[in-house]
């Protein structure tokens, strides 16, 4: 996509990435970082099929530069965006929310190794070490990326630090709960890309990339390493999305 857009992109236009994942390294290599803006979005909606969009639930909307400068093209792109969530937030701190958004994307991906909705699985007591031990994996990364996880509609990132207590982890995650099932969006997009179109995940381009990020700092990181294997079983009809799929995560704490 990057490839696509740069012949027409003027030298002082930007990109804006406001996908899932740490893009904005990969199109700031590629575009320059001086022609990259960052932006962090949680709202929920699906791809039904062409011209047919379900809009499921108002949430977090994040714009701000990647060496954490604003500048006036960020405060014009933040008006923009207010024009669709007016409670859009302009930030001096875009990684902050990104890594936050990672350690909550961690956990969406395992909801997915099953049928249930996000909500039955953040519900789920006997899911909670599994999906604690994710976040606490991509939490242990950001901060040796020298980054400061921002929470954001339930996700608490403090939660889920090396030397946090359990009781606030499943605080969060019972607050992901509640704000998941207030949506008309059941289910990720992940599982959709599964169970719906037939298709492969972003989960190589989202977690594998917080797992050698993890290696270069010497970090392990086993529940993501297996949560990246049991997708990719699911992807090519090894496995079927099942809770069973999921406690192959809670084996890997045993």
């Amino acid at each position: 996509a990057v490839a696509s857009i740069l012949p027409h992109l003027r030298e002082d236009g930007f990109i804006l990435s406001a996908q899932n994942g740490l893009n904005e390294k990969m199109i700031a290599d590629l575009a320059g970082a001086h022609r990259t803006m960052g932006a962090f979005v949680n709202y929920g909606a699906d791809w039904i099929e062409p011209g047919r969009i379900l809009f499921g639930n108002r949430g977090a909307v994040v714009v701000g530069e990647i060496d954490n400068v604003i500048r006036e093209r960020t405060e014009r792109m933040h008006k923009l965006l207010q024009i669709f969530e007016a409670d859009a937030v302009l930030t001096d701190d875009i990684w902050g929310y990104l890594w936050g958004k990672m350690g909550y994307g961690a956990m969406l991906f395992a909801t997915a190794l099953t049928p249930d909705s996000m909500t039955a699985n953040f519900a789920d007591l006997e899911r909670g070490p599994a999906l604690m031990g994710l976040a606490r994996e991509v939490m242990r990364t950001a901060v040796a990326e020298g980054v400061t996880p921002k929470p954001f509609n339930g996700f608490e990132p403090k939660a889920f630090m090396p030397d946090a207590a359990d009781i606030s982890a499943l605080k969060s995650l019972a607050d992901l709960a509640d704000f998941n099932s207030k949506t008309a969006k059941t289910h990720t997009g992940i599982y959709r890309d599964l169970a719906v179109r037939k298709r492969k995940t972003e989960v190589d381009q989202q977690l594998g990339v917080i797992v050698e990020i993890a290696a270069g700092h010497g970090i392990d990181t086993p529940l993501l390493r297996r949560l990246i294997e049991l997708i990719h079983d699911i992807e090519e009809g090894r496995r079927d999305m099942s809770v069973s799929t999921f406690h192959e995560l809670t084996r890997v704490m045993s």
